[in-house]
């Protein structure tokens, strides 16, 4: 678990994904938190690596999540996050991010975290930026692709 001033935020055990995708009314999201769960039975050596992490407020309340989407063979791992509608312009994305950043860089296997957003999403670009990440030239599925590597 990591803790924050204001968050708890923790990779999910089976049990826990296997309920959280199925409260999903959205048949993209189902798909993505799936492919997560899998990756996690295929990982079990990199659960949390591949598993969806949940972002509470200290009283438990749940306001997101965030994945790292694996970690590839140089070192490299992507991270993924979203706040609930009601949570956000409070900063608790850059606070989630920035702990998880600092999670990943705490294993010496890491050597850079990537993260994409769409054009368009101005207040994930200001997270990716307020966490260090800077563009890297590379255009993924979602959009522009960022990165921060370790200092």
């Amino acid at each position: 678990m990591i803790e924050t001033k204001r968050l708890k935020i923790y990779a999910a055990s089976q049990n826990e994904m296997e309920q959280f995708i199925g409260s999903q009314t959205a048949d993209a999201l189902k798909r993505a938190y799936t492919e997560m769960l899998n990756g996690c039975i295929r990982n079990p050596e990199q659960w949390e690596w591949y598993a969806i992490w949940m972002i509470e407020l200290r009283d438990g309340t749940h306001i997101g999540e965030l994945c790292f989407r694996g970690l590839d063979a140089d070192g490299v791992a992507e991270i993924g996050y979203g706040i609930s509608e009601q949570y956000r312009n409070r900063g608790y994305a850059s606070e989630a991010v920035k702990a998880a950043l600092e999670w990943a860089f705490g294993h010496l296997e890491v050597t850079a975290v990537e993260a994409e957003t769409d054009s368009g999403n101005a207040a994930s670009k200001r997270v990716l930026e307020k966490c260090g990440f800077q563009l890297n030239g590379t255009i993924g599925e979602e959009g522009p692709r960022y990165t921060v590597s370790r200092s």
